[in-house]
């Protein structure tokens, strides 16, 4: 048997203090959230071939964790909620899928992918917000230009989107985002069409 002397007891504590701390400190896991694809309006004309650059994504938003506000000097971020991947990835993936059913002519692929071909349009897209304002209202705001070969021009345009917040949670967040993001595609789209 060990005797419990004032120097065993000592070692005991320094060395449990510490595993029940960081046993009460730790976080649940986090909760992961992904776009949905919002359906569009199908159109005619868009180039046969698309390559969908890498997204341009403001820095402040390229993280793991949601980000709800930006209003002011002051970012507001959900830490235990996160989205299920990369942001620019996931947006880059969700206006493919929307993009390919808008135009279904067109062959639409991601220039991250595996498939390479000589694309008769290029498309870049550059994310400068997504997230609430002080009113609630999520504000996503986009730059896309299309580069066309044959004949070569090119066609650009900011889109500012607005779109209410169904309830003041994250669901709530991520359901006005894809809304969002869902009538930027619609907007590409016809930027697309010749």
């Amino acid at each position: 048997m060990i005797s419990q002397t004032p120097t065993n007891r000592r070692h005991f504590l320094a060395l449990a203090v510490p595993l029940v701390a960081a046993a009460c400190g730790s976080s649940t896991d986090p909760s992961l959230y992904i776009l949905t694809i919002k359906p569009g309006p199908v159109l005619q004309g868009g180039p046969p071939v698309v390559q969908l650059r890498e997204i341009g994504l403001a820095r402040y938003l390229d993280r793991r964790e949601i980000v709800r506000s930006s209003d002011g000097n002051r970012l507001d971020v959900a830490y235990n909620d996160w989205w299920g991947e990369s942001l620019g990835a996931m947006l880059a993936r969700v206006l493919v899928v929307g993009l390919s059913q808008r135009l279904p002519g067109s062959s639409i692929y991601n220039e991250s992918g595996a498939i390479a071909s000589d694309p008769n349009a290029i498309l870049a897209v550059n994310i400068q917000r997504l997230d609430v304002d002080q009113s609630g209202t999520l504000q996503l705001l986009a730059q896309a230009n299309v580069e066309f070969n044959r004949p070569r021009k090119s066609a650009a345009r900011t889109f500012s989107i607005a779109k209410p917040v169904p309830a003041a949670t994250i669901a709530g967040h991520v359901a006005a985002a894809s809304d969002a993001v869902g009538e930027l595609t619609d907007g590409i789209a016809v930027l697309l069409q010749r």
